[in-house]
């Protein structure tokens, strides 16, 4: 069963799946001066040094616990010394900026507003107002991250603020189903035991609706209420936004981690958190394409094209249903989930090389990615 790991109350609602569970964790805007912000800073080329205990030290005046009027919450990551925090959407959606509150590690509260959010990255920033004296934390290169590097967790699991674990990189590129960001058809089933987007068709499809990252998967100790907060490297910088768990219970009780957690990579997180700031939402690559887990002509592997958008990335190159997508790329396509996630760790206007299936055939084409938002999904 897949969980998004916020506080318990949050976890409670959105457990979905019968089987293996994942838990639910920027340019400066033209009229905020100069004040320090991780996302203006460039990332360091350093990989791994410190221990944990100096990780810790170096970053845990960046992290906060976020409680919400909902009852719900997690942790952020402070962006920008004049309190713009990064975070996960599911932390802190349906929150009335009223009962958004922010708990530093020195014990200090203060209210906060959403800046912005996106359900579809699951990502959003909100903002402390009156601090100019805010410690942001250090991005890292998360293209560089390597399987078996270590790295540290911080945040609030259960609320217990200032949590500290450690672990290594267990995978990258690993394609997570957090769920989804419309009403579905329960009926219908993409990977891990997430609802999926039909359209009448045999098979579980998907409109691009559903969040899937294309997470980094690390066994660092990650629990409800560790969403919003920041996967380090072992030089103390930000290399993910804890977001999600695997546990195998099916109750809210049974959701502790497993070993199996999810980071949205800094690098995908960095983009979105600068658009959230500046317009209050964000836009991603699209494909334009209705999609279904589905095998290839010799029983290849891939992601069937139910429907095209007319006039959209796919129709242009030349994508037609029935097509399965088995390579982006040299990334191996295996899922419909491989695939959203593929297409969204690129940014709009990019070019990819999509290998596909047809009438027993290989074929070969090149795709330039639309522009997406949460508000033209399913369109």
């Amino acid at each position: 069963m897949l969980v998004v790991a916020g506080a318990t109350a949050l976890v409670t609602s959105l457990v979905v799946g019968p089987t293996a569970a994942v838990v639910t964790t920027r340019v400066l805007s033209h009229n905020e001066g100069s004040a320090a912000s991780s996302l203006t800073a460039q990332p360091s080329g350093s990989v791994s040094s410190g221990s944990v205990s100096t990780v810790a030290a170096k970053t845990l005046p960046s992290v906060v616990s976020i409680s919400t009027s909902t009852g719900s919450g997690g942790s952020g990551v402070v962006i920008s010394a004049d309190g713009q925090i990064l975070t996960n959407n599911h932390v802190v959606a349906g929150a009335a900026d009223d009962g958004l509150k922010v708990q530093f590690n020195d014990g200090s509260e203060a209210a906060a507003r959403v800046l912005g959010a996106d359900p579809v990255s699951d990502l959003a920033v909100i903002k402390v107002d009156g601090r100019d004296d805010l410690t942001p934390a250090a991005f890292g290169d998360s293209d560089k991250v390597e399987v078996g590097a270590d790295v540290v967790a911080i945040g609030s699991p259960l609320g217990l603020s200032g949590t500290v674990t450690s672990g290594v990189v267990s995978a990258v590129d690993r394609p997570v189903n957090t769920g989804t960001t419309q009403e579905e058809q329960p009926q219908q089933q993409l990977p891990f035991g997430f609802p999926g987007q039909g359209d009448g068709s045999s098979g579980p499809t998907s409109t691009q609706t559903s969040t899937v990252i294309n997470a980094i998967q690390t066994d660092a100790p990650i629990n409800p209420g560790n969403s919003g907060g920041p996967l380090m490297n072992m030089s103390g910088e930000v290399i993910g936004i804890n977001t999600a768990i695997a546990t195998t219970g099916a109750g809210a009780g049974e959701s502790g981690s497993i070993g199996l957690g999810f980071a949205i990579p800094i690098n995908q997180a960095r983009p979105i958190a600068e658009q959230l700031i500046e317009d209050g939402r964000a836009d991603y690559a699209a494909i334009d394409a209705t999609i279904t887990s589905a095998g290839g002509g010799d029983g290849e592997p891939g992601a069937g094209i139910v429907r095209v958008s007319s006039g959209g990335a796919a129709d242009d190159a030349g994508l037609q249903p029935g097509d399965v997508v088995t390579k982006i790329d040299d990334r191996r396509v295996s899922d419909a989930d491989v695939l959203i996630a593929a297409v969204r760790s690129h940014q709009p206007g990019d070019t990819v090389t999509v290998t596909y299936q047809r009438d027993g055939r290989t074929h070969e084409t090149d795709v330039t990615l639309s522009t997406q938002s949460a508000d033209s999904i399913g369109g």
